[in-house]
C-alpha cells in the first residue's frame, strides 16, 4: 500500500531491510565489491540495465567490472525509496542519481533516474529478484581536474579494497558478503 498507513512494527523491520538492501547495492557498486553484490540477488534473479545488459544477476555482476573499468570514480545514490510490501514479496520505485568520472578524470556523466524493484524474502531474508533501470535524464560535462576545492589532505575515495573506508570502519571488509 502506498498511501499512508499505521505501520507496525514487522512492515518496519521489512521497510528497514530493504532499504538496507538498497543502500549496500550502491556501496557494492562503487567500492567494485562483486562479492557483496552477489549475495543481494537471489540466485534466480535478473538485472536490466537495458541497453548495456538484461539478463541474469550472475550474468549482470559477471559483466560490471569490464563496464566499471572505464570509470576512475563512482558515486550510486539512494534519493529516495518508495516500497509496496505483501508478505514475502515487495516492490520498490528507487530514485536513484548515477556519477562517473571518466578514467582521465576529464569528463563526468550523470544519470538520474530510478530502479523498478521486485524484491522476495525467502528464509527470512530480503533480496532483489529482479531489478531494472529507467533513465529519467543523462547529463556529462567536463571535470574541473586539479581543482581539490580546498581540500588538500581529505581522504579521496578509491574503487575497490583501498578505499579509505574499510580503514576507518573495522566492520566494513572489502569482499565480504557477511
Amino acid at each position: 500500500m502506498l498511501a499512508p498507513h499505521a505501520i507496525g512494527p514487522q512492515e518496519a523491520a521489512d521497510r528497514a531491510a530493504l532499504a538496507h538492501l538498497v543502500a549496500a547495492y550502491g556501496h557494492g557498486i562503487d567500492r567494485r565489491d562483486y562479492a557483496l553484490l552477489r549475495s543481494l540477488y537471489h540466485p534466480d534473479a535478473e538485472d536490466d540495465h537495458t541497453p548495456y545488459y538484461c539478463g541474469s544477476a550472475k550474468g549482470y555482476i559477471d559483466w560490471l567490472p569490464g563496464m566499471m573499468a572505464q570509470w576512475s570514480a563512482t558515486s550510486h545514490v539512494a534519493l529516495s525509496c518508495l516500497f509496496a510490501l505483501d508478505g514475502d514479496v515487495a516492490q520498490g520505485v528507487i530514485g536513484a542519481r548515477a556519477w562517473h568520472l571518466t578514467l582521465d578524470r576529464q569528463r563526468q556523466f550523470i544519470a538520474w533516474g530510478r530502479y523498478a524493484d521486485h524484491y522476495e524474502r525467502r528464509e527470512g531474508v530480503w533480496r532483489f529478484a529482479r531489478r531494472s533501470f529507467i533513465l529519467d535524464w543523462a547529463e556529462e560535462r567536463a571535470a574541473a581536474p586539479g581543482d581539490d576545492f580546498g581540500s588538500e589532505g581529505v581522504a579521496v575515495g578509491r574503487a575497490g579494497a583501498d578505499d579509505p573506508v574499510y580503514g576507518r570502519l573495522s566492520m566494513f571488509t572489502a569482499g565480504d558478503a557477511m
